[in-house]
């Protein structure tokens, strides 16, 4: 049953990686289409980013009540429904509409299971579960220019995205008897007695376990800590996925071709990495995963800023910088229950949830209004910031951990 479940999930994160790259991909056309300003888009990915938000910060109660399983299955539901409402959207509100759901499945569903994978599953899977998530969001693409281009038009790779998620969301209704049969994991590693791995796993799945509203959850001494770092790794990591391309264009005089290319590295550099970083995380541990990966991320971002005539150190440092960013995400995530205890977990990783989204949401534009301001050349160095930001936050997190140790061997 542990490989059973572990396989949908696998399956899970490959589908939840589809629709995120789909708006990107077809707004050049859909704009046209529906006749509104191309910059519109950023009001479609503002709503689903407030849905997303939401359900992150509602997640710890809503999972309390009814479980992983069942968040999980109907979560996935509500954004195949709105996929599938997407492909049938003949105007811009109607977008606007079905992003609402979108969002609110997209939040819940991302807090349940990494909570789930975090509780029950050792660190490589974390990091290679994301990676599957990266290697979904690389298709989605792909279904949309095979849409396009066969002239089936963007509303078809919608539909196609869509029914795959219905077929998902199946599975995962069918599954939900196995999602309290297995074992969480345990720090320490010792076999569990039946009655204390029945009582770990309905914790874990998020049954049967007192609620932790959100003002409690952040008054835990660290917590802070941590979501100021995810918040800047996820702003570093959407700020360079939107902008890197376009700073190898005007600042560096890369051919745009080129750019684009390397501007598409980053984001496989991620997916790779993780893969790799999954094949050393249960040796070096989730806080080395993180402590390496800002460190890497803050190579890329020097071999960015050097003023160099060749092109080819700056291109270097875009792809180091991706293979940086890859296990900072799951390890972060792996880590929560150890850092905070388990009864806390999916509480503190649904607010990191929403500081992840809306570091992503924020960073971006802000960092379009500071170089319209003093120029692309900020690139760099704005990146630099966040690593420094998130790495310092980390850190302080380790001491804080370390000496909460101390005094007590365990956190619960």
């Amino acid at each position: 049953m542990y490989s059973l479940l572990l396989t949908i999930i696998y399956v899970a994160f490959v589908s939840l990686g589809l629709p995120d790259s789909l708006v990107g991909a077809g707004w050049p056309v859909m704009h046209q289409d529906l006749g509104v300003p191309l910059a519109y888009a950023g009001i479609i990915t503002m709503v689903i980013a407030g849905g997303t938000i939401l359900s992150s910060l509602a997640s710890e109660r809503v999972t309390r009540r009814f479980g992983a399983g069942v968040v999980t299955a109907v979560s996935v539901g509500m954004t195949a429904a709105a996929l599938v409402g997407f492909s049938f959207s003949g105007s811009f509100w109607m977008l606007c509409l079905w992003a609402i759901p979108y969002g609110l499945g997209a939040g819940a569903v991302d807090a349940a299971l990494n909570n789930y994978v975090a509780l029950h599953y050792a660190a490589r899977h974390m990091n290679w579960l994301h990676s599957f998530w990266g290697l979904g969001a690389s298709i989605s693409p792909f279904i949309m220019s095979y849409a396009l281009t066969s002239g089936l038009g963007w509303s078809s790779a919608y539909l196609i995205v869509g029914v795959a998620q219905v077929a998902l969301t199946f599975v995962l209704l069918v599954s939900l008897p196995l999602w309290g049969r297995v074992n969480p994991v345990v720090p320490g590693g010792h076999d569990l007695e039946p009655d204390e791995a029945q009582a770990h796993a309905a914790e874990a799945s998020g049954r049967g376990r007192a609620h932790v509203p959100l003002a409690q959850a952040l008054r835990i001494p660290g917590v802070t800590l941590i979501l100021a770092a995810f918040f800047a790794y996820c702003a570093l990591e959407s700020t360079a996925l939107l902008w890197a391309s376009t700073w190898l264009v005007t600042d560096r005089d890369v051919p745009a071709a080129t750019a684009a290319a390397f501007a598409s590295l980053f984001l496989l550099g991620i997916t790779g990495g993780r893969f790799l970083a999954g094949i050393f995380a249960d040796r070096v541990g989730d806080r080395l995963l993180i402590r390496g990966g800002f460190a890497t991320v803050a190579l890329g971002a020097v071999l960015l800023a050097l003023p160099l005539q060749t092109d080819v150190v700056a291109l270097a440092g875009l792809v180091i910088a991706g293979f940086g960013c890859a296990p900072i995400y799951p390890a972060i995530i792996h880590s929560t229950p150890g850092n905070f205890g388990r009864r806390n977990s999916q509480a503190i990783i649904g607010i990191q949830m929403a500081a992840a989204y809306t570091g992503s949401t924020l960073a971006p534009p802000l960092f379009g209004v500071l170089s319209a301001w003093v120029g692309m050349w900020l690139f760099p160095v704005f990146l630099g910031i966040l690593v420094v930001l998130g790495l310092v936050m980390s850190e302080r997190l380790n001491r804080l951990v370390d000496r909460r140790s101390r005094v007590a061997p365990s956190v619960s």
